[in-house]
């Protein structure tokens, strides 16, 4: 019985000691385990929604395996309203492995739009929420996390109809060119179309069109032509329509008051 007991009293002994070093050995590994972030890329799905694409590398040197790797992100505004998460995850990285994978966020600017219109006019800052998850050794869970603040910018910021120019087109109708202007401080490059309706009291007497290419960080200058006739025209009474669209995104109307 004593011998029993005393084997037991070993056994138990043997097991704590591993554990405890088991422990230290994996935690220590802890450091041992490096990931990097490379440079996003943006792009354009079939759906004609921007996926933001990271690289993410990850070496194990430690003493164990690595499982159940996973990078969750989530993009939010100022008053902390989701706007599109992502996630990757990696069953097991073996030690002394090296990994890399994609980490993929989409992001649907028309539904962006519908919440808040002001993301096309007005720059603004947006909130970056990372975590980052694993199990070493497959059972010892380490969780780390952290956000920062990316700013956005507005596609069609500054978006200003000038002063409508009239000329005489022939005997019965006007041309009007209507300046229109903005500055493109989104991160990609604008290309896409803006329809100008031209309104008098409750009647819309003039349409045009122009398309437009706005690099990113530059400004656009440009005009739309209208034609109408000269016995609807009322400048005490007039209103424009602006239309926008384009393969990231398409709005309108929008209403601006003019005279």
């Amino acid at each position: 019985m004593n011998i029993s007991i005393r084997m037991i009293g070993i056994a138990t002994t043997i097991f704590w000691i591993f554990l405890i070093l088991f422990t230290i050995t994996a935690a220590y590994s802890v450091k041992d385990i490096q990931f990097h972030f490379g440079d996003p890329q943006t792009s354009m799905n079939a759906h004609n929604q921007v996926v933001f694409s990271m690289p993410i590398s990850i070496v194990n040197r430690g003493y164990y395996d690595v499982g159940h790797f996973n990078v969750t992100s989530r993009i939010a505004s100022e008053d902390g309203s989701e706007i599109t998460r992502g996630s990757t995850f990696i069953p097991v990285i073996r030690k002394d492995e090296l990994v890399t994978a994609y980490h993929n966020l989409t992001l649907d600017i028309n539904d962006l739009l519908e919440s808040d219109a002001n993301y096309l006019f007005n720059d603004t800052n947006l909130r970056i929420y990372e975590s980052v998850g694993l199990w070493l050794a497959q059972v010892i869970p380490v969780q780390a996390s952290t956000n920062f603040t990316i700013q956005w910018g507005a596609p069609l910021y500054n978006f200003t109809i000038g002063q409508p120019q009239f000329s005489v087109y022939n005997m019965t109708h006007s041309r009007v060119a209507v300046p229109i202007s903005f500055e493109n401080h989104a991160f990609f490059d604008l290309t896409g179309t803006i329809q100008v309706r031209m309104f008098s009291g409750g009647t819309q007497i003039g349409e045009g069109q122009t398309n437009v290419e706005a690099l990113q960080n530059s400004r656009y200058d440009g005009n739309v032509d209208l034609y109408v006739s000269n016995t609807l025209v009322d400048l005490s009474n007039v209103r424009f329509e602006v239309y926008f669209l384009s393969p990231f995104f398409n709005y309108g109307p929008w209403v601006i008051p003019y005279g």
